[in-house]
């Protein structure tokens, strides 16, 4: 299976796997928010494209496209093309510099790297159907308020995973009352009870509870002990996709 990236210029963006890292999850004490299955997950579950070169945006709240300037850090060749004003009132467009061809029936999801937070832009997402389109698709983003933002050298400014959106149609949400599902509610209750507990001690500064700092049920794939069940098959708490590497 491959997600083939054709370059529709001569020196394109480096496209590398989502990597965990995140700074406000650096400045964190002990870089708690690591701790958080779910972010780290999301965080490599695609392809960040990256900047060729730093440069600053500016708006100044106009509607107009030429209301946005650029700056690049230094001369950089193509980079009027990379980004610039084109859809007007606050949005920036970046060229990602390739086409995309998925296998059938997989779209790519488009967006701003998860969690990757940046003050005074917000990344717009996008569901293309790269299965058959014979063109190039554009990350934007729009400023929030007037003023500067930053984007640097080798910073992600798109992000992109694959999804079959087809099988999502069929899915039917169902809201059941927890007592419908006896085993679930008793998997619940003994998590809630371990939780609580644990919080309980942490608050109260125990030091064995200190010293743990974080109950792992879920980083490592496991049930409290109390819960008379297999522990989940296929658990992941660590994900490294493949680099794109010269075709054949």
């Amino acid at each position: 299976m491959y997600l083939e990236c054709y370059p529709t210029e001569s020196r394109p963006p480096e496209i590398v796997p989502g990597r965990p890292q995140r700074a406000w999850m650096d400045n964190f004490a002990d870089r708690h928010p690591y701790r958080c299955l779910p972010l780290t997950m999301a965080n490599t579950t695609g392809w960040e494209i990256l900047c060729p070169v730093g440069f600053e945006a500016t708006w100044n709240g106009g509607i107009h496209q030429n209301d946005i300037t650029f700056k690049s850090d230094h001369p950089h060749p193509g980079f009027d093309d990379f980004v610039k004003s084109h859809f007007s009132r606050g949005t920036i467009t970046f060229h990602t510099g390739y086409l995309f061809r998925t296998p059938p029936d997989w779209l790519i999801w488009t967006m701003g790297p998860p969690n990757h937070i940046k003050d005074g832009i917000q990344p717009l997402a996008g569901l293309v159907e790269t299965d058959w389109l014979p063109f190039p698709f554009t990350m934007n983003w729009v400023f929030t308020r007037p003023g500067t933002v930053k984007f640097a050298k080798g910073e992600p400014f798109c992000f992109i995973t694959m999804i079959q959106d087809k099988p999502l149609e069929t899915v039917q949400p169902v809201i059941r009352h927890f007592n419908s599902n006896p085993d679930m509610r008793k998997q619940y209750d003994v998590w809630a009870e371990k939780r609580g507990e644990f919080n309980a001690r942490i608050a109260a500064r125990d030091p064995a509870a200190t010293k743990e700092a974080w109950q792992r049920f879920y980083f490592k794939g496991e049930l409290p002990e109390e819960i008379e069940a297999p522990a989940p098959k296929g658990h992941v708490n660590k994900r490294r996709l493949k680099a794109p590497k010269i075709g054949f």
